[in-house]
């Protein structure tokens, strides 16, 4: 047998794959498609129209309603929830290694891209972007996997103002000048110190829920100096091999995103107001929206 089905599991499809092992009392409806060395625990229940990847494990208690498709190296744990609507069509996406923990939500028809870690107990109600974890009722983003949290201030007080390098390849961090008098604080700016670009176009983000996550996107060929000129806001810049989160909390901090550095601003403070500088007016065609599509156009930088 290529596969191992317990005595008391009830499998009515022919589509397991070689090495898969599912456990007692499991049922599995016809028509679903189950890939190779998959774990299927007991008590759990696969409806047909269902197809899951290689390398999957779900734990007690899951079920996995009609429309549901779940990429290889996902992992489900105990008593998680796929919730279905009242006609039993649903389209919901758990991409590759995705981690469901135990007692999680998911709403009907959402995506969970790769990589992603929702906590145990989660609500999810929208769409997870790739890498972020997710966490609470209802669920929001509270890090990216493989990033450690940027708790502390971005920059350690360097003796003046000047560039600091990071890991991820062209973000450059800057402490920007300060002048204090009696009258108030100043910081500020100029082309060529330290904004490495001409300046031809700028934006305001402000009045961002906390639970929400904005950019989540490349530029073909745009520069981005950003400054939080009010609250905090944190961003996570991806440059396809290292990823690395920053903590805007001062006037006095500002990052340049170069082109072709994938980019996620989130963390925002209620007051949170981020500043953009850009080095070009707004052209649709110059983001990049896709992940995937950002990391095939890396490719041939790196060779």
């Amino acid at each position: 047998m290529e596969f191992f089905q317990h005595p008391s599991a009830l499998v009515e499809t022919a589509s397991i794959g070689e090495g898969t092992r599912i456990a007692a009392f499991a049922q599995i409806m016809p028509g679903a498609a189950i890939g190779r060395e998959c774990r299927i625990s007991s008590h759990t229940f696969i409806a047909g129209d269902v197809t899951i990847g290689d390398r999957v494990t779900i734990q007690s208690g899951v079920q996995l309603c009609d429309g549901m498709r779940v990429g290889d190296d996902v992992w489900i744990g105990p008593n998680a929830t796929f919730s279905t609507n009242r006609d039993g069509l649903v389209s919901t996406i758990i991409r590759k290694g995705a981690s469901i923990g135990a007692n999680a939500t998911i709403l009907t028809g959402l995506t969970i891209a790769e990589d992603v870690v929702v906590e145990a107990g989660a609500v999810v109600t929208r769409d997870v972007p790739r890498n972020a974890i997710v966490a609470g009722n209802p669920a929001c983003i509270t890090g990216y996997a493989g990033v450690p949290s940027a708790e502390a201030p971005a920059l350690e007080q360097p003796p003046a103002a000047g560039p600091t390098a990071t890991r991820v390849q062209g973000v450059v961090l800057y402490r920007l000048p300060l002048v204090n008098d009696l009258r108030g604080m100043l910081s500020f700016g100029e082309v060529g110190r330290p904004v490495p670009f001409e300046v031809k176009r700028y934006f305001l983000v402000f009045d961002v829920a906390t639970e929400q996550v904005r950019g989540e996107h490349a530029h073909r060929t745009l520069h981005q100096f950003l400054v939080c000129v009010h609250g905090r806001c944190a961003i996570v810049a991806d440059d396809g091999a290292n990823r690395q989160e920053f903590l805007l909390d001062s006037p006095q901090i500002g990052i340049h995103i170069p082109p072709m550095t994938w980019a996620v601003q989130y963390k925002y403070s209620a007051d949170g107001v981020l500043m953009a500088l850009a080095s070009d007016i707004y052209d649709p065609a110059d983001y990049i929206r896709d992940y995937a599509e950002f990391l095939a156009l890396r490719k041939p930088e790196e060779k």
